[in-house]
């Protein structure tokens, strides 16, 4: 089975943003847990997959991150 990029899930202290998604968003999103469940064993709610995919999403983000890193270095 292939790795998945998103880690399993962990307790964190949420705070609640409401959105809306377009209807193949929501798809992509029912697709993906599925094979996620599968992987770790644990259906996930898509309201706690949603935070962790974007958080992955930001992380791997090469040019999103160069600027991040730039102020994490200068507080140093």
């Amino acid at each position: 089975m292939a790795e998945f990029k998103l880690p399993r899930l962990t307790n964190l202290t949420p705070i609640k943003i409401t959105i809306s998604v377009l209807p193949d968003v929501d798809q992509h999103l029912s697709d993906y847990a599925a094979p996620n469940a599968r992987a770790y064993g644990a259906t996930e709610p898509l309201a706690e997959l949603i935070p962790a995919t974007l958080t992955a999403f930001l992380d791997g983000d090469r040019e999103f991150a160069k600027p991040q890193r730039a102020v994490a270095t200068a507080q140093h």
